[in-house]
């Protein structure tokens, strides 16, 4: 074999290779540009900043919805502190949310979701995912309330634990401290008012004047 027709044969070779590596080159910045997309998607947002009740909107007895010590504090007469801030516009369907919950012994809080905001009374639309670790309800923490309940606390008062709520289709799940407390997929043909999935916000429960309980690491992921 000559110098020139080896020289050739090498060309011919190389070209698949080339034009693979360009093709590769070219697909690179449209997987980078999906993957962004799709980390945005998924980050993770805090719904409190710490220091101020700024996104947030209490109903009736709003003095029973503060800020102490750089966590929320709902203690008093009956209120709801309802999320109306920037992330995602308030409205949320798929979702993670996650937090840190502390109770004071005896008291008794709620976390709603796919809720409104309203003026007074208990949260008509949406669920509640039960707070309450030694209240006198018997229904207890990592529930849905009237839903499916749980009666054995599996977390203690006077200690953070974490509170985690999946909302994806039509089914819910709960983790109190990684533990699954609730897992409830609703039904298709289901004919309860009010207590069902649909889309809305969140809402924190003051409960009563007996009951003091604590929230802070106030965070969201949306879902597709």
């Amino acid at each position: 074999m000559t110098q020139a027709t080896l020289q050739r044969v090498i060309i011919f070779l190389a070209c698949p290779v080339v034009i693979i590596a360009n093709l590769v080159a070219e697909e690179k910045p449209d997987r980078e540009l999906a993957d962004i997309k799709s980390e945005q998607v998924s980050t993770w947002k805090p719904l409190f900043d710490g220091k101020t009740l700024d996104g947030w909107r209490a109903s009736e007895n709003k003095d029973s919805c503060r800020v102490e010590d750089g966590v929320i504090c709902v203690n008093g007469p009956r209120s709801h502190l309802f999320y109306v801030g920037e992330v995602n516009d308030g409205v949320f369907k798929n979702f993670e949310l996650k937090c840190k919950v502390k109770t004071l012994p005896n008291s008794n809080s709620g976390i709603y979701f796919h809720t409104d905001f309203q003026d007074e009374g208990w949260p008509a639309k949406g669920y509640e995912a039960q707070v309450n670790n030694t209240g006198g309800d018997p229904k207890k923490t990592g529930g849905l309330y009237a839903v499916q309940d749980v009666f054995e606390a599996p977390a203690k008062d006077n200690e953070w634990f974490d509170y985690h709520i999946i909302v994806n289709g039509k089914r819910i799940i709960v983790k109190i401290n990684g533990e699954t407390t609730a897992d409830y997929t609703e039904e298709d043909d289901l004919k309860r008012e009010g207590r069902r999935l649909s889309s809305g916000t969140f809402a924190l429960q003051a409960h009563d004047p007996g009951s003091k309980v604590f929230y802070k690491d106030v965070r969201v992921k949306v879902l597709p």
